[in-house]
């Protein structure tokens, strides 16, 4: 069987979504279309497959990676301490392009959360993400497919071929739009900061909560731990 599978990103197969979830619970690892980029998506609860993606990658054990869950709901099973303006936002922006930073709870792997106790999760608005992680009933990784360090790729040609060649299935939606990643927030210090701006404008954040958001430049080694490659 092909390991690349063409895919709707508007309407994906449900017997393609099938074969990818299989692949994803028996610890394997797929790349995914998500609105830009294509990303690589594992198991997140699978401390092994959460290791190949850094493999994969080549990507510094003290970055985290960002989770993906099916809904709003999930929430709670994987992070703690979700205030009022965490609320805000999710509410505001679910599902869609804001990442939210929040405390992490123990059922995630520790090289998840790169040694910082905290995971940034988003529900994706995607179809083809929105309908493998409601199969799996669990959080699937969110990174880009590239090298670290190197950009993200929004035609599966451009994929790095060790990428290609550590993934066990690649979903083909085609050649995807272009445009910026999720805006990521953190908000594990009582109140909202922007780590990386990005789909969401600080503007909008601001008045989701009524407040005014200190920025974290991607730039910053804090900022830096959290960008999308």
């Amino acid at each position: 069987m092909s390991r690349i599978a063409g895919i709707d990103p508007d309407a994906p197969d449900p017997v393609v979504i099938r074969r990818a979830v299989d692949i994803l619970q028996h610890g394997g690892m797929v790349i995914v279309p998500t609105r830009h980029l294509y990303g690589v998506g594992v198991d997140a609860l699978d401390p092994r497959a959460v290791e190949r993606v850094f493999k994969a990658k080549q990507r510094p054990y003290h970055q985290p990676l960002l989770i993906m869950l099916p809904s709003l709901g999930d929430v709670p099973r994987y992070a703690r301490d979700i205030d009022e303006r965490a609320a805000a936002l999710m509410n505001a922006f679910w599902p869609g392009k804001l990442t939210i930073v929040l405390a992490a709870r123990s059922i995630l792997p520790p090289l998840l959360t790169g040694g910082t106790g905290r995971i940034g999760i988003r529900v994706p608005g995607h179809a083809v993400c929105r309908s493998i992680v409601r199969a799996m009933a669990s959080p699937m990784t969110a990174t880009s497919a590239n090298l670290s360090g190197q950009s993200g790729c929004h035609r599966i040609d451009d994929l790095h071929p060790d990428i290609v060649a550590a993934a066990d299935l690649v979903l083909d939606a085609g050649p995807l739009k272009p445009g910026v990643g999720s805006t990521v927030v953190d908000v594990t210090s009582g109140g909202v900061c922007i780590l990386r701006e990005g789909a969401v404008a600080a503007e909008a954040i601001e008045a989701a909560n009524g407040i005014r958001t200190p920025q974290t430049s991607a730039g910053t080694p804090e900022g830096a731990n959290w960008k999308r490659g």
